[in-house]
């Protein structure tokens, strides 16, 4: 009796393992609840705004000297950039910084002795913002020109930016969220299930790096001003419930 008992039982383990198996083997290609996906909104786009910004100085003895020479240069400037094409009400002048200029003095053994004034050290920076993109790019390389009418003009690296950026994103966000749906019909498609509802959307860090620059992304977002030409991009993580 206890043999044909454990046979029983035996025989049911069986059958129960067959039909675990079964399911489990035609369930095989079937997909979670839910898909996890993460799509790319990618687009080049052209600056259409320049900032460019430069420097001059003078030094003296005398600090009213050092004024008069200061605004002489600062003449020069404005003229030639008028004659490039440049706008009076373009040119954004900041208030003259002004500083005592020092040299070091040593005895003959090299120990330090005292410090000695030099003159009074005037500088002031002019920035210019524009659309005319090409046109400032232009001046920007040629502003040496000034060496030959006796000013050293220092001019840093323009800057460009974009005015339509708000759209950008916008625009970039739907091309992301595009691409995320897209991979997450694919993968219910190839496993068997549907696509449901969009149960969350998560967007990525918007990134703005310079074409072909090699720039890399950061947690924090890339904001690139160095190049003209730039490449925007954003990401959107989709999750769906799939029957």
């Amino acid at each position: 009796m206890k043999q044909n008992t454990n046979a029983i039982i035996f025989a049911i383990a069986i059958v129960a393992s067959s039909i675990f198996l079964g399911k489990a083997y035609t369930d095989r290609n079937k997909v979670d609840g839910k898909i996890e996906v993460t799509g790319l909104g990618k687009t080049d786009f052209s600056s259409d705004l320049i900032v460019w910004e430069g420097s001059f100085g003078s030094v003296n003895t005398d600090l009213k000297e050092a004024y008069i020479s200061l605004e002489q240069k600062k003449a020069t400037i404005n003229d030639y950039l008028t004659k490039k094409g440049i706008k009076p009400e373009e040119l954004i002048y900041s208030a003259v910084s002004t500083n005592q200029k020092t040299k070091q003095l040593y005895t003959p053994t090299g120990d330090y002795a005292a410090e000695e004034f030099v003159g009074y050290q005037l500088s002031q920076s002019v920035e210019i913002e524009s659309k005319e993109v090409d046109k400032i790019e232009k001046v920007s390389r040629e502003i040496t020109e000034l060496l030959n009418q006796g000013v050293q003009f220092y001019s840093q690296a323009p800057r460009y930016y974009y005015t339509k950026l708000a759209d950008l994103k916008i625009e970039m966000i739907s091309k992301a969220t595009e691409d995320a749906r897209l991979r997450a019909e694919n993968i219910a498609k190839f496993s068997g299930g549907n696509l449901s509802t969009l149960e969350s959307a998560k967007m990525g860090i918007f990134q703005i790096t310079g074409q072909n620059s090699g720039e890399d992304y950061s947690w924090g977002g890339t904001f690139n001003t160095a190049n003209r030409e730039k490449t925007a991009s954003i990401t959107m993580k989709l999750v769906y419930k799939v029957d």
